[in-house]
């Protein structure tokens, strides 16, 4: 299939679909330092705003992803959804679906664009491109509505292969009612933080007194004695008045604030350190190999940034046998 990966992002996207014989035939970011990460990988700099790009221009497709900016529906930011300017990109990409029809579209976003506004924000978005949604007529469309078939999950990465608790609303689109749909499952059994572990990562601690803040927390966390010898105890969010801690065996959600101070980057509190990069590409389901920016804090935040691969690439799987393509 031929796809076109709007907010490109790092390429989670074009990583998965590639890896499944499809051909990407246009790409658009509008951060210079993703940019250079997209091209280290696949040969391409694709600089664009596509709130600026004549729809016209891109070339014709079978298939449209796009992972649109996410912050406006966030919990971890203002919740501002369509009054926020990065939230009116969703019509943009409803404009470049509406000109082209391409025959399915795969859209991410935040679990928050669910409840933003008591739901209306993510009705909005369902009304504007759905005929019917999770198989039932929709009732509330729009006269202007696409026409879709659209059916929506919450997924989860744990549930695919990485050893990540990382929940994102997927939105998969039909233009053709497809014989039969249904997300994936997800695999058998839990993945595990140690196979994605370096033997000799590159060290990056928190400071001393950081690390005192982690330490008096769990003093007062009333499982203290149970946790202390966890072999990966994580901790997040570390902040003088708070810290946030995991104990099980699974890295907390990648954000993008990793890339605003370390003090947002998981930290094995035994191992006094936190995670590298390549264990960052790793949990989201990048090989470790994989091209970074040379700046370190963008490299993080693209990391947060991007799309789970694992999760991208049974979503399509389960498309296409929908499709029998």
């Amino acid at each position: 299939m031929r796809f076109v990966d709007l907010f490109s992002g790092m390429g989670g996207f074009r990583l998965a679909l590639e890896s499944a014989r499809n051909s990407c035939v246009y790409s658009a970011d509008f951060d210079r330092h993703a940019c250079e990460t997209y091209e280290k990988n696949f040969g391409t700099f694709p600089l664009g705003d596509v709130s600026k790009i004549d729809e016209r221009e891109i070339p014709s497709h079978d298939l449209l992803t796009a992972g649109f900016p996410c912050q406006p529906f966030s919990i971890a930011g203002y919740r501002r959804g369509f009054e926020d300017t990065r939230g009116t990109l969703f019509f943009d990409v409803l404009r470049i679906l509406r000109h082209h029809r391409p025959s399915s579209f795969i859209l991410e976003n935040v679990r928050g664009l669910i409840s933003h506004d008591a739901g209306r924000t993510f009705g909005t978005i369902l009304n504007s491109l759905a005929e019917e949604v999770n198989g039932l007529p929709n009732a509330s469309r729009s006269r202007d509505n696409l026409g879709y078939f659209v059916f929506w999950k919450i997924l989860n990465a744990k549930d695919f292969g990485v050893p990540q608790n990382r929940e994102r609303v997927f939105i998969v689109g039909f233009r053709q009612r497809p014989s039969s749909f249904e997300f994936p499952l997800g695999l058998k059994g839990r993945p595990s933080l140690a196979s994605v572990l370096d033997e000799r990562p590159v060290i990056r601690r928190l400071s001393n007194q950081s690390h005192g803040y982690v330490e008096k927390y769990l003093k007062q966390h009333p499982r203290y004695r149970e946790v202390r010898n966890l072999p990966f105890l994580i901790a997040y969010e570390i902040r003088k008045s708070r810290t946030a801690f995991r104990f099980d065996d699974l890295s907390p959600c990648l954000t993008t604030k990793m890339g605003t101070g370390g003090n947002n980057v998981p930290y094995l509190v035994n191992q006094r350190r936190f995670l590298s990069l390549s264990e960052c590409l790793q949990i989201q389901g990048f090989p470790s190999s994989f091209g970074l920016t040379d700046s370190y804090n963008h490299a993080l935040r693209q990391i947060g940034n991007s799309v789970a691969v694992p999760v991208v690439k049974s979503v399509f799987q389960s498309m296409r046998s929908s499709l029998a393509i």
